[in-house]
């Protein structure tokens, strides 16, 4: 009886020692998932493009209102006889409101703050496009899984560090700072390579009859 006693607790620290050395040996990214947060904030479908090269322009506005006036609406052009859709999106983030517009570089949107340019955006050709725009955040160590889309990705940081990792290698951007897209199917993870909270506004112009993100592989 004694004897089964004091087996008892030395068995029961065998175990914690094994359930220890589990826990030491489990990689990093399976001990710890960190996510990086992908939210979709403004999309539109567009016929056409442009004629390029085309850049993300981006802007400040005081409000939601001030930036739908000067904007304009999506409507039917008599001029042109055809109903035309704008290349702007509006989106409210981080207490600003913001104006996305694929267009010729050096343009600017009245009564707009001009944040930054960005481009020239890859080339693509499609049946028809899609516009999305997208705020990624996240924690040190957060990143995607690797993916691709049928277009280009272009990024401009609010706050943090950003880091993209490709065939290309690893391309870092900081805060204030921005990273162009590249060409459509290429392989990609998007990650926080910084010490503080990442946060950063995503440009998208991708084919819009096709998936929008789909599982990759890194080469």
């Amino acid at each position: 009886m004694n004897s089964r006693i004091g087996r008892a607790p030395r068995f029961i620290v065998l175990i914690l020692s094994l359930c220890a050395i589990g826990w030491l040996l489990t990689p990093p990214e399976a001990a710890a998932q960190v996510k990086y947060v992908v939210k979709p904030l403004v999309q539109k479908k567009i016929k056409q493009l442009p004629p390029g090269p085309l850049y993300w322009r981006v802007e400040n506005f005081p409000t939601v209102a001030d930036a739908r006036a000067a904007v304009g609406p999506d409507g039917w052009n008599p001029a042109s006889v055809r109903y035309e859709t704008t290349t702007s999106l509006i989106a409210e983030v981080d207490g600003k409101v913001w104006v996305f517009t694929l267009g010729a570089k050096g343009g600017a949107t009245p009564g707009g703050t001009k944040v930054v340019e960005i481009g020239p955006v890859p080339q693509i050709a499609a049946p028809e496009y899609l516009l999305r725009i997208n705020h990624g955040f996240g924690p040190p160590g957060a990143k995607t899984p690797v993916h691709m889309h049928p277009g280009s990705e272009a990024f401009y940081v609010i706050a943090g560090r950003l880091g993209q990792r490709t065939a290309h290698g690893v391309a870092n951007a900081e805060a204030g700072q921005t990273m162009n897209g590249h060409a459509p199917g290429m392989a990609m993870q998007v990650f926080n390579s910084g010490t503080t909270d990442l946060d950063a506004l995503i440009m998208f112009v991708v084919d819009a009859t096709k998936p929008f993100s789909v599982p990759a592989k890194m080469p």
